[in-house]
Formats: C-alpha cells, sequence, structure tokens
C-alpha cells in the first residue's frame, strides 16, 4: 500500500510503498477513505511524543471501511463504515471498565503507539471497544474530521467544561480545536468570545457563532478584554492552543469558581507551564485536562449534527491527496489558512 512515512523526526516525509496492515486477534483493517491532518500529528513528526518508534507513518483522525477483521472480534465485519477515537481504550484496565477509555492505562493511538492513517490502509486494535459506525448521512471527509478536533472539544465542551445555556465561553485559539469548541459552545447556548491573533479566523469564528471576538496581536491585556466583554470573567474558559501565553490568559480571564479546559496539546518545551495558583486558590478555580472523547458518547455528538445544531462541514477547509500530506504535515507549525485540511484522494 501507499503510506507517508518519516523515518527521522523533523526530516521530510516521503510517500512509500509499505506491507498492507493485518489484524491483531482484537483489531480490524480500515481502507482508509478519509483522514485528517492535526497539530497533534505535527507534534508526532517533531519528536515530542515518547510513543511513536521510527519508521513510522502519522495520522489518527480517520474514516474507512472495514476489510479484515481479527478472530476475536465480536461486533464488527467487513464492509462497515467506521471511525475511532484517536485515544482508544484496551477494553481491559480500570479505567476502561469505568468508562474512561480517553485514560486508558495502556491505550491504543493510531499514529503515535502505532502506524497510522496517512496510508491506504489502516489497522486498529481493541475494535469491539472502541469502534464507531457511522450514519450513513456522515459522508467520510466529515466523518474523519470529527475523530480528533470535533470530538475532543465536543468531550472539553459539554462533559468536561460543564457548560450551559447563558454561560461566557472563552476560547483562545481559533484552530480547529478552537472553531469547533466555538460551534459547540453555541449550539448549547454559550455566549462564545474568540480569542485569536488573525482577523481572518475570527471572522469565520463569528460565522460559526461567536458573539465577541478579540485579536491578540492588537490587543495589549487580553485577559482585561475579556473580563470586560463578560461582566466580569468567564464562566468556562479553553486554551485550544496549547501555549503557555494562552493556556495563562484562559485561567487569568476567568470569574470566580470558573473553569478551565486545556485542550490544545502542551508539549516539548511548552510541556509544563506556569500556573497562578494563587489565583486558583483564591478563586476557587477548576483546572481541567481534556484528552479525546470515548466511543460511546458519539452518539450525543451524531444526534445534534443529525439535528442540524452541528455542522462540522463547515470546518472542512481544503480536500487534499495522499501525495501532499508531506508537505501539508509540515507546515502544520505555521497556522496557515482556516479550517481542517482532510485527505481524500488515495
Amino acid at each position: 500500500m501507499k503510506a507517508v512515512v518519516f523515518e527521522q523526526f523533523g526530516q521530510p516525509p516521503t510517500l512509500q510503498g509499505v506491507p498492507d496492515p493485518t489484524p491483531s486477534p482484537e483489531g480490524v483493517v480500515v481502507k482508509v477513505e478519509a483522514t485528517g491532518l492535526c497539530r497533534s500529528d505535527w507534534h508526532g513528526w517533531m519528536g515530542h511524543d515518547p510513543d511513536i518508534v521510527l519508521p513510522h507513518v502519522p495520522g489518527h483522525e480517520l474514516a474507512g471501511t472495514i476489510v479484515a477483521v481479527g478472530s476475536q472480534v465480536r461486533r464488527w465485519r467487513a464492509g462497515q463504515r467506521v471511525t475511532v477515537p484517536f485515544v482508544a481504550g484496551c477494553g481491559h484496565c480500570r479505567e476502561c471498565a469505568g468508562g474512561n477509555q480517553q485514560v486508558c492505562e495502556q491505550q491504543f493511538q493510531p499514529g503515535f503507539t502505532a502506524w497510522g492513517s496517512f496510508a491506504e490502509f489502516v489497522a486498529l486494535d481493541f475494535a469491539d471497544a472502541n469502534l464507531v459506525e457511522l450514519p450513513e448521512t456522515l459522508d467520510s471527509a466529515t466523518a474523519a474530521s470529527l475523530g480528533c478536533r470535533f470530538a475532543t472539544s465536543f468531550r472539553a465542551v459539554v462533559d468536561q467544561g460543564r457548560v450551559r445555556a447563558g454561560d461566557w465561553v472563552a476560547v483562545h485559539g481559533c484552530g480547529g480545536v478552537g472553531l469547533s469548541a466555538i460551534m459547540i459552545a453555541s449550539a448549547v447556548g454559550a455566549n462564545v468570545v474568540a480569542i485569536d491573533l488573525t482577523d481572518e479566523k475570527l471572522d469565520f469564528a463569528r460565522q460559526l457563532g461567536a458573539v465577541a471576538t478579540i485579536n491578540a496581536a492588537r490587543t495589549e491585556d487580553v485577559v482585561a478584554a475579556v473580563r470586560d466583554l463578560t461582566g466580569g470573567g468567564a464562566q468556562v474558559s479553553l486554551d485550544a492552543l496549547g501555549h503557555p501565553v494562552t493556556s495563562a490568559n484562559s485561567i487569568g480571564n476567568l470569574r470566580r469558581r470558573g473553569r478551565h479546559v486545556q485542550v490544545g496539546l502542551m508539549l516539548g518545551d511548552h510541556a509544563r507551564p506556569p500556573i497562578p495558583m494563587d489565583r486558583v486558590i483564591a478563586y476557587e478555580l477548576e483546572i481541567l485536562g481534556s484528552h479525546g472523547m470515548q466511543a460511546f458518547r458519539y452518539q450525543a455528538m451524531f444526534d445534534m449534527i443529525a439535528a442540524g445544531k452541528l455542522m462540522p462541514q463547515k470546518l472542512i477547509g481544503s480536500r487534499i491527496g495522499l501525495e501532499e500530506a508531506p508537505e501539508a504535515l509540515m507546515r502544520m507549525d505555521r497556522f496557515d489558512g482556516i479550517g481542517i485540511s482532510v485527505v481524500t484522494r488515495f
């Protein structure tokens, strides 16, 4: 099969011919119909993820059709259209038993712990615990775009952030995660303030439901600006980028007893940012992480999509071929363009 492979961290990936995968006893092989490009893939390529063993095929946002099934798989058969959370649980540990597959003790992550979906085929382990059947009405490109950014944002807003109608929600960073969070928070009735460095992305954020925007490149004090717009601070604030500045601003712009949700990855030199613990204590703030979403929670998201309350297809910025993926992956640190790039031609 054809696959995008990198053999050294930070060195240009190439399109190569590699052996087709075979399913593990608990796994399946999926023919990839679409796969998204995510900044997490860029972090992996840069060497920020210790799980990656070289040579490696990236890619973790995917949709496709099952073509082979392992001997111990009971719930799935060839021909079914599926996707999978980017954090998949083993199905056997304590966290999985408690319904928290997103923090599984032995988690499987396509594109990180195993070869991923920048390929014609991908092997997915622990199929019975993790695969999600796709509605017939959901096209593969949109389904692939759900896998990391949209699903992660759904859990960050709805489950972790516990956003309610009427809440003020600040979203720092209007990339794929941030734009997804803006759409979802708006859909549940929140008032969203979007913060980014470019007017182009902020204009798009308004189209997705933001009621106010702040250009951080032209604003001397982002925290003060958010607190002014919200009448004292946001009830919920998300760092959707993953940077010490956006994380600090997100915590700083909360009102008393507010909730900060860290969604953007903090890796490499940014892995351990300072936290204003004096404010956390005095304001009784909650600091929450959000790491993917369990397979069983996808139905709630699908129901909102079917009802027209969520329209993730609006977030697809470009559809490209697999041969274009290496260059697109290397450009992920530039934050170019609006929306999500999805590989749809193999």
